[in-house]
């Protein structure tokens, strides 16, 4: 609804979109509990949005003549002759026409993907600030640089020039990236994963590959690692939502449909000659998914992906990835040391897989206090009701086996 009220507005009213886009969602809530759901959801909320967006044009004679299609919308008004069923078929394109808008050269690549998480995904502050590692003070400042920028000159990109898109890639695959990630790990929901928001970033990521200048191999790549992952959901969690481990997963429910559509599209990005980190997680999770047993997992050669990553996007989720897979290929002695050589390990203090990485590690080899200590850590950390469950899990694991070894 941003994007499509964003094309009407004009992309220096974003923030009047994103009103007009709340009051919509706030008025939904009021009215459907009592009037019940209605039949087209998705076009309820269109037509509440642009309805919305009238009523307050004819209110502020400034905002009328905007943009050209505020001008269409006021000679026209609500009942425009097939407005509706063309909206449909044009909320595609606009939201592929902001996924480019939000990322204007004059901003930083963190601005535009903070830029896109916050207008396309509907990320809060707070989740935006989890998802880059940033402080919430630092996204707000981003976000009131864009708009500024925006009100002073930003204008909606056109898909059909395509001499500015090459450029805004990079941050629109970050941002679909990170959609992805919350998802897989959400960080702020009850749940401790948001299959919704995973299959969005695929929806765009597809989305994106329609587009000429989007259709590349870096892109594909992304989509395969997005599909990897999203097949293993359905081992990922139990009954009551709670967190499965890789070791312990049930195989057979891993969707095998979504694993064919993550290798079709590794084999399309094979066809370039770019390798990309989402190439190399790719490949990472295509030989998590190849593997029929967790015993059979291939972690030599994982490793030596991770090898590859660390040096291509050295960062310290990478480093730790890569320490795990050093772990798991070479023993807990050796994933310890590697824990230990972290570059830059503060930006690691808050994030809850990293104690507990220290404390899988001390548990395989045979040191359960020091291990209960920090998974104590992880559980301070822990980011929903489901990472809490399973760390105290792993807790109660550590302190059995000092009781059996004492």
């Amino acid at each position: 609804m941003v994007s499509y009220l964003t094309r009407i507005f004009g992309l220096g009213r974003l923030d009047l979109a994103e009103d007009v886009v709340q009051d919509t969602l706030y008025r939904a809530l009021q009215t459907w509990p009592l009037h019940g759901v209605p039949d087209n959801p998705s076009g309820w909320l269109m037509r509440a949005a642009r309805n919305r967006a009238i009523d307050l044009l004819r209110r502020d004679d400034h905002l009328r003549y905007f943009t050209p299609e505020l001008a269409r919308l006021m000679r026209h008004g609500e009942d425009l002759p097939g407005e509706m069923a063309a909206v449909e078929h044009e909320i595609q394109d606009d939201q592929l026409r902001m996924m480019f808008s939000c990322c204007p050269p004059e901003l930083s690549t963190e601005a535009q993907v903070t830029l896109i998480l916050k207008t396309l995904c509907g990320f809060s502050v707070s989740e935006i600030a989890h998802a880059l590692l940033a402080s919430e003070d630092a996204v707000e400042k981003r976000l009131g640089r864009a708009r500024k920028l925006f009100r002073r000159s930003g204008t909606l990109v056109e898909l059909a020039d395509a001499s500015e898109i090459p450029e805004r890639l990079e941050a629109i695959h970050q941002a679909i990236y990170l959609l992805f990630s919350e998802g897989y790990h959400g960080s702020q929901s009850e749940r401790s994963v948001r299959e919704d928001l995973c299959f969005e970033a695929i929806r765009l990521a597809l989305l994106l590959s329609e587009h000429p200048q989007g259709n590349t191999p870096k892109t594909h790549a992304l989509i395969a690692l997005c599909c990897f992952h999203a097949a293993r959901l359905p081992g990922r969690i139990d009954e009551d939502g709670g967190l499965i481990q890789l070791e312990v997963q049930d195989r057979s429910t891993w969707d095998r449909e979504l694993m064919g559509r993550g290798f079709q599209f590794l084999e399309q990005a094979s066809t370039g000659n770019e390798l990309s980190e989402y190439h190399l997680e790719a490949g990472i999770a295509s030989l998590h998914c190849a593997a029929p047993t967790y015993e059979s997992t291939e972690w030599a050669k994982i490793l030596e992906l991770y090898e590859m990553l660390v040096r291509l996007t050295p960062s310290p989720i990478v480093a730790l990835n890569r320490a795990i897979a050093v772990g798991k290929a070479r023993g807990p002695e050796a994933g310890l040391a590697e824990l230990r050589k972290i570059p830059d390990p503060a930006r690691l203090k808050d994030y809850p897989f990293y104690p507990a990485a220290q404390g899988e590690f001390h548990l395989l080899a045979g040191r359960a206090a020091e291990a209960g200590e920090c998974f104590e850590r992880a559980i301070t950390l822990a980011r929903s009701r489901s990472e809490t469950n399973f760390f105290e899990r792993k807790l109660q694991a550590c302190r059995q086996r000092t009781v059996q070894t004492s």
